[in-house]
């Protein structure tokens, strides 16, 4: 099989060749490549040393000198070449204490985690395909290099990235991997957040977020994220349901597109209702106050996780939300959008949408409909440019200090009654009315 090189890998490659060294792309970019994709990035592996290396090219860098990982720069772009290397005794599930060069291939594919990324090549020598990962990627499977339990334990990180593989490739985990990962699942808990939030955000936006559910049956989330377990065994006995919270979340999370803040919202956004349930005298099950409790548990698990802010923040205002009805006429959609912001409106009704097709039949076109008439109403709102938030008032701040209101708290105050009276009657937004009501507001405050 012939995989088409980008010129500068090949430059790499041909240069450490013509120096009597081995040299090949490996890993995630020739699975990629046999699999019809674009790589992210190409790495590099070479019998040649890190000082080796060094005195072929002009320049490079030392990136992960240590494990024998030097970038090669090639017109400003970065390559990583890699000593074959040999890991010593992992020591925290995560880290060798020490790794030593090599100058077998086989050695080097051997410490790898799946067959499917054990994989080498160059244009001389072809495909090198010592564990069978070629027959693993025709049959769809995630199978671990060697003996699972020895992978998994050397690198217990390994465990999750295996689901995550299986969501973003839609291949199946082989049976050994799969006993093993039960077996070592607990090992995450030695993971740092900040890795097991990569891996968690690439299953969720991946095309198959709903491989979440592996996690669970495997153990995993009963340790990176046990509230997910805790929906999963939560019955909704409610007309407008027909899963479990769990099942609910996995189908909420597939029925919107795969970016990161709205696949978290759809992950946490009824976080809350196994801590809210109640169950009336009919046997119907009630969640009341569930989306304010599921923000305040969403804002722990994301700290937990080491979330920026900014995803934070976006993620909570979507739950916050998600369960408010908008009324499908203008000055409703008015009042949410001042709440949500411009940018954030659309987004809140797409986490509406999902939540919506992830419930049961029960006036499902009805709420739909509702739906889809606040976006129409949204784009009216946006085109005829009416005023939502301070930044679209006819008067500013500074136009009443220029009319004699001093600035401070009661300034505020008036700029958002004005606002409030806008958003209400659209109108009412040119700057000879809001002056004369300011100054008239201001009057009125100053006799108090």
């Amino acid at each position: 099989m012939r995989i088409e090189l980008p010129q500068k890998v090949s430059t790499i490659i041909n240069k450490l060749l013509q120096h009597g060294y081995e040299a090949y792309a490996v890993g995630g970019c020739v699975r990629d490549s046999v699999l019809g994709k674009k790589p992210d990035d190409w790495d590099i592996t070479t019998n040649a040393t890190p000082d080796e290396i060094k005195k072929i090219f002009f320049r490079t860098i030392d990136t992960g000198i240590a494990h024998g990982t030097v970038t090669v720069m090639l017109e400003h772009e970065g390559f990583e070449v890699t000593t074959y290397r040999i890991d010593g005794e992992y020591e925290d599930n995560r880290h060798p204490k020490s790794v030593s060069f090599t100058r077998n291939l086989i050695e080097d594919l051997k410490r790898r985690d799946f067959t499917i990324n054990a994989m080498a090549y160059n244009d001389t020598q072809g495909m090198v395909d010592e564990f069978n990962g070629m027959s693993d990627l025709k049959d769809k499977r995630i199978r671990c290099v060697g003996n699972p339990e020895e992978r998994f334990g050397e690198d217990a990180l390994r465990i999750l990235r295996a689901v995550r593989f299986s969501a973003q490739l839609n291949f199946k985990i082989e049976e050994e991997t799969k006993k093993a990962i039960q077996k070592l699942a607990s090992n995450l808990k030695h993971i740092s957040a900040e890795r097991i939030q990569v891996e968690l955000v690439k299953l969720l936006v991946s095309n198959h977020p709903e491989r979440l559910k592996q996690a669970y049956e495997m153990g995993i989330t009963k340790v990176i994220l046990p509230e997910f377990d805790c929906m999963m065994n939560c019955e909704q006995n409610n007309p407008h349901h027909l899963y479990t919270v769990g099942e609910h979340t996995l189908r909420a999370v597939s029925h919107i597109e795969n970016n990161k803040a709205l696949r978290l919202a759809m992950l946490f956004h009824d976080i809350a209702k196994p801590a809210t349930r109640t169950t009336d005298e009919q046997g119907i099950d009630h969640f009341y106050g569930h989306p304010k409790k599921s923000v305040e548990m969403t804002k722990v698990i994301l700290k937990r996780l080491k979330f920026d802010n900014e995803t934070r923040n976006k993620v909570c205002l979507l739950i916050q939300y998600h369960d408010v009805d908008i009324e499908n006429d203008k000055k409703s959609v008015r009042r949410m959008i001042n709440k949500v912001s411009e940018d954030n409106f659309l987004d809140l009704l797409k986490v509406k949408k999902a939540d919506i097709l992830a419930q049961s039949n029960y006036k499902r076109e009805e709420k739909l409909y509702n739906v889809n008439t606040v976006e129409k109403l949204f784009h009216e709102i946006m085109k005829d440019k009416e005023c939502v938030s301070l930044k679209n008032l006819a008067v500013s701040g500074q136009d009443l200090i220029d009319n004699g209101i001093k600035p401070g708290k009661q300034m505020g105050i008036i700029l958002n009654t004005l606002l409030n009276e806008v958003i209400e009657e659209p109108k009412l937004n040119n700057y000879p009315y809001l002056i004369s009501r300011a100054l008239k507001l201001n009057k009125e405050e100053n006799k108090v």
